[in-house]
Formats: structure tokens, C-alpha cells, sequence
């Protein structure tokens, strides 16, 4: 048995919460902690990890889990001025443009949630839509603005994905109904990511790693809401969770 439950690094967000505190706040959505506990693993923070920290942290863990989060990549990590209306978080975007490339390359589960699949494809040299939905035959992908938490979060659209694929084996089949809660999405796909899944207008919104040594899969949804009462997402983030429980025992060797 290990000594500990299996750690999984959450970077963490940055806001100015209060403006009389020009100093900042970092945060993380309790969903996205309360699901990792959940599965019966450990969230951790590292507040003010940076890039050149990468090194020495991620031997400590055994998977990271990319949140989703309301602020946007910034446009300059794949070649285009962000939009006015963005909210932006360089720090985060500093930390984990080269955390993904870490994880995968030294075999650490990587699991990229809403920003995160974005964070995943932008860190592997891939594009973003600013505004999924002004391009031209592509769907609103947002959530309504003045709903509940619960008609946010409900199930939105189809999502078909790729026979045989692993998302095929969580879903039980090539669709499956997911909750859609974002502005920006998928341009173009980044080297070494395949597309696994796409909404009914062809926009990906589930993506693998191709010859990743650890499980490295990235999704445009939010599985971790209420996973419990979805098979699909509880799937999912079981297998995540199982990669991160093999990762602790190898490294127990």
C-alpha cells in the first residue's frame, strides 16, 4: 500500500478579489478539489510555482489536472493579440505552458479540463477560436448567462467521438450528451494531439496525446460536475484517477 493517497497537482488561478489588495489572491473552484477527493486522491497547490519549479514538483506528484477557469489563454502564446474582453492570467499561463510539456514528457497522468484541453493545445504549438461563436458555422458553445448553476451545467449537445477510441470505451458507444460552459475553443490541434471527440459542428472538444507514455487526455467539458451521476464522466475521471494510483505505486518501487 502506498504511504499516501496518490497527489495531484491543481494549478492554481490568480485573481484581484479585492482591490484594495493590489497583491492578488490565488484560487481554485472547490469543484474541481471536491472531485479529486472524491476519487479518492489528494489535491495539492503549489500558489506561486513558476515554470523553473516544474523540475523539482512534479517529482512529488502522480498526475496534474488542468481546471477549467473563467480567464482565457493569452492570444500571444499562439501568435494573436487578445481580445479586449478577455480576462487573462499570465502567471497560470507562465506555469502551464511548460507543465504540460513536462507531463508528458516525463510520463505524469495529464488530464486538461475546459481551459486546460486549451492550455494542452496552445502549450503544443495549436490555435484557439477567440470567439467560437461568431466563426461561421460553428455553435454558441456558451452557457446561458443568467441560469442556475444547474441549467449552467446541464447537458448541452452531443458530442461524437471516435470509434474504438477511450472515450468511446467510457461513453459505451460513439456519443455521448456533455454540458458546454465556453467562449474559446480548438483552431488548430497542437503536434501530437489527435482528436477524439467532436461537437455535432465539428468543433474538437476531446483530445489524446499520441504515444504519451501515461495517460494525457484533454476534454472540453466539465466532468467533474456532479460526475457521480453520469457514467461518462465518472469513467473518465476514474481512469484518471486509476493512471495517477499506477504512477504512485510505480515510483513506491
Amino acid at each position: 500500500m502506498p504511504a499516501h493517497k496518490p497527489l495531484v497537482w491543481l494549478p492554481a488561478c490568480h485573481r484581484n478579489l479585492d482591490l484594495s489588495d493590489p497583491g492578488g489572491y490565488t484560487v481554485l473552484a472547490d469543484r474541481y478539489a471536491a472531485c479529486v477527493c472524491e476519487l479518492g486522491l489528494q489535491p495539492v497547490l503549489f500558489p506561486m510555482a513558476g515554470a523553473g519549479d516544474i523540475r523539482e514538483l512534479l517529482p512529488l506528484v502522480d498526475g496534474v489536472l488542468l481546471t477549467g477557469s473563467p480567464s482565457n489563454v493569452e492570444a500571444s502564446h499562439y501568435g494573436t493579440k487578445a481580445l479586449d474582453t478577455d480576462l487573462l492570467d499570465p502567471r497560470r499561463d507562465a506555469l502551464t505552458m511548460a507543465l504540460v510539456k513536462a507531463a508528458v514528457a516525463g510520463g505524469t497522468p495529464l488530464f486538461g479540463v475546459c481551459r486546460g484541453l486549451q492550455e494542452m493545445n496552445v502549450a503544443l504549438g495549436g490555435s484557439l477560436y477567440q470567439r467560437v461563436h461568431t466563426e461561421q458555422g460553428l455553435l454558441d458553445h456558451r452557457e446561458p448567462e443568467s441560469g442556475s448553476l444547474e441549467e449552467q451545467f446541464a447537458e448541452r449537445h452531443e458530442v461524437l467521438l471516435e470509434p474504438g477510441s477511450a472515450f468511446a470505451q467510457w461513453a459505451g458507444g460513439t456519443r455521448a450528451l456533455v454540458n458546454s460552459l465556453h467562449g474559446q475553443g480548438i483552431k488548430r490541434l497542437g503536434e501530437g494531439l489527435v482528436a477524439e471527440g467532436r461537437a455535432p459542428d465539428g468543433l474538437v472538444e476531446a483530445v489524446r496525446v499520441d504515444h504519451a507514455s501515461a495517460f494525457a487526455f484533454g476534454v472540453q467539458w466539465h466532468p467533474e460536475w456532479r460526475h457521480n451521476a453520469n457514467a461518462f464522466y465518472a469513467r473518465t475521471l476514474e481512469a484518471f484517477a486509476q493512471a495517477c494510483r499506477e504512477h504512485c505505486r510505480r515510483k513506491m518501487l
